[in-house]
């Protein structure tokens, strides 16, 4: 038997509503309007190499502002400045890019940009501003439809807040029915904690009671049996209802939600680096990389010659590592130790005062000159500028024994910095809650990965590889 989707319609639907249409459509009559009015201001009237911009303008913003969900969330007003922010001048930089491609960039006028730019952003805040109020204000007078949870636990209590502190959600939760003993245990939040009305086998009095409008199915993992009785009950009493798997139980890495042939798919972990991602995430590496170094090269001759006349040995240190997906690669670094054979062939971590040290090595890890050959490993591929520092495999194959999820930090290529090392979590980890903390770190990094988060980690390393864990 060959299964096949029961409808051709497709399962992930997004939801559109009227206020989040009307204010879409207010920022690109705002935006229009501010251009058109610059342009006769500064020019005179409109050219055809203005239309143009106009257009591809308007084009720009409905696709970067779908990609930053402008519409389609609905969160604390600096968040949404900030995320308004970043679309806009997204845009704007696709605008300057295609100029100077198309080498028209020349044709308009830098100030009239400019203008655009600042007044662009300034109007369309305003107008988020004001339709905020005035949805507070609708919904407030608005009758709102009684929901119910069927679940318990931290993430049925999340539902809860989430629903109640979000004023134009158009529902309010009564509270819960639980399914079994377990959900009612507390967790010792005391956050608008979700009112218990009953057990499931109060559930249809509890709606008839309630007046319920719309249902929650907030069940663990193993719950579809349960699923089914529910939906089941729920069918003839013009219910809507909602599934929410706990799927956040497990530690998940870059999850989504996607389809195949109509089949909706929930992704638990995943590489961020696929399609354009992967292709920008390489362009920044091997541009950042081959100009860092150009720039240091002169230092990378230095810090070689004096390495070769302070000890006997090899200028650089090789040593396998594990990269992205698991593959082993040799990593290059300035050799900063005397050489030496392991100690009944354990790899022994870098210690503060460090007997094996040489006099040089010292001052190179201190200033964490010794990571500069690993610009090579970036221009090669095998690693990145950002991402979590990659571990000797010995020390991979010890850790790994007590942290459940330690290799989902390969889910990413490993980097020169990042996250856990600008934080502080670097050089010797003497306890395994310091590498729980770097874990959790990388984790994060990869759940979060973008170009102006590797941004933000490259500048903060600035500060970070000179700081005390440097040695």
């Amino acid at each position: 038997m060959v299964f096949e989707p029961r409808s051709s319609r497709s399962l992930l639907q997004r939801r559109s509503s009227v206020s989040n249409a009307i204010q879409a459509g207010l920022d690109g009559i705002a935006v229009t309007g501010v251009a058109w009015y610059l342009i006769y201001d500064r020019v005179g009237y409109i050219t055809s190499d203005y239309v143009i911009m106009l257009l591809l303008l308007i084009g720009a913003l409905a696709v970067i502002y779908d990609h930053y969900a402008i519409y389609r969330s609905n969160v604390g007003l600096s968040v949404k400045a900030f995320r308004l922010f970043k679309a806009w001048s997204a845009t704007f930089c696709f605008l300057v890019v295609i100029a100077f491609v198309t080498k028209q960039s020349e044709t308009y006028s830098r100030l009239l940009v400019g203008q655009l730019f600042v007044i662009g952003y300034v109007v369309q805040l305003l107008l988020h501003i004001v339709m905020r109020e005035l949805q507070k204000r609708f919904t407030a007078r608005a009758r709102l439809d009684n929901a119910l949870i069927i679940g318990g636990g931290d993430l049925a209590n999340f539902l809860y807040q989430k629903i109640s502190n979000n004023p134009w959600f158009g529902e309010r939760v009564v509270g819960c029915v639980l399914i079994d003993e377990a959900d009612g245990e507390d967790t010792g939040d005391t956050k608008l904690r979700l009112p218990v009305l009953g057990r499931i086998g109060d559930l249809d009095e509890i709606i008839a009671k309630q007046a319920i409008r719309t249902v929650y199915l907030v069940t663990p993992l193993g719950g579809s049996e349960l699923i089914n009785d529910v939906y089941l009950r729920l069918l003839d009493k013009c219910i809507a209802v909602n599934w929410v798997p706990d799927i956040f139980s497990l530690r998940l890495i870059n999850h989504s939600v996607r389809e195949i042939a109509g089949i909706p798919v929930l992704t638990l972990s995943e590489t961020p680096l696929t399609g354009m991602s992967l292709f920008l995430k390489n362009l920044e590496d091997r541009v950042l990389a081959a100009f860092i170094l150009l720039c240091a090269s002169p230092v990378l001759l230095v810090v070689a010659a004096v390495i070769k006349f302070d000890s006997p040995g090899p200028v650089f240190f090789r040593q396998e590592r594990t990269g992205w997906t698991g593959e082993s690669f040799r990593i290059w670094k300035f050799r900063s130790m005397r050489v030496h054979q392991p100690e009944s062939g354990v790899v022994q971590q870098a210690q503060k005062n460090d007997p094996r040290l040489t006099r040089v090595g010292a001052f190179i890890r201190r200033t964490s000159l010794d990571e500069l050959p690993q610009l090579f490993n970036v221009l090669t591929g095998e690693m990145s500028l950002v991402g979590p520092r990659p571990h000797a495999l010995q020390h991979d194959t010890l850790y790994s024994q007590d942290i459940v999820d330690y290799f989902a930090r390969h889910n990413i290529k490993p980097g020169m910095t990042g996250l856990a090392q600008v934080r502080g979590h670097r050089g010797e980890t003497k306890d395994i809650e310091q590498m729980i903390q770097r874990v959790n770190s990388d984790i994060e990094y990869i759940n979060n990965w973008s170009l102006w988060l590797d941004f933000v980690i490259l500048v903060r390393t600035l500060n970070a590889f000179t700081g005390k864990q440097a040695y």
